[in-house]
């Protein structure tokens, strides 16, 4: 089994300039979490997912502690008072990245396959920790894209085989 056989040809994409507001609006009514990001020749210049996209609109924790003591009483009672105001900040930071070119906040080093590479090496590129990577872009030769496998791709293909020997999974 090759990358070919596992692929799903009708990838949707984005553009290197497309804005992060758009980017997040059609993420928010996709099926998957992350887009191929290609340039005008179709080939792969980045990938960006959900938590590229989230991570910019995470406000900043400024919790304060405040230890307060109750004369005559020797013992100090701390209150948490949140300043952060999560809505406004991510209001805020939502107004400032909204325009941005999704190439700001895209990953660029992008692990690609090609159409005959294997299935084991596929499996390999899926389930390394340290890259956590969750969709494989098939390239052809010169870059361009070609097609996509997930892991969800993968699983199915494996659980595809082993019904086909009539193995059972417990």
């Amino acid at each position: 089994m090759q990358a070919r056989d596992l692929m799903t040809t009708d990838v949707e994409t984005v553009r290197p300039d497309d804005e992060i507001s758009e980017v997040l609006t059609r993420l928010a009514r996709a099926d998957f979490n992350g887009f191929p990001v290609v340039d005008d020749d179709e080939r792969v210049v980045g990938i960006v997912t959900q938590h590229d996209l989230v991570h910019i609109f995470q406000p900043s924790d400024r919790t304060l502690w405040i230890p307060v003591g109750f004369p005559p009483f020797l013992e100090t009672l701390e209150y948490a008072i949140d300043l952060s105001w999560d809505d406004l900040d991510t209001e805020l930071d939502m107004l400032k990245h909204a325009g941005k070119p999704v190439s700001t906040v895209m990953t660029d080093d992008v692990v690609t396959v090609e159409p005959d590479t294997d299935f084991e090496t596929i499996l390999d590129l899926l389930a390394d920790d340290e890259r956590d990577i969750n969709r494989l872009p098939v390239v052809d030769g010169d870059g361009r894209l070609v097609g996509i496998v997930a892991r969800q791709d993968v699983l199915r293909a494996i659980r595809d085989e082993r019904r086909a020997r009539g193995d059972t999974v417990s």
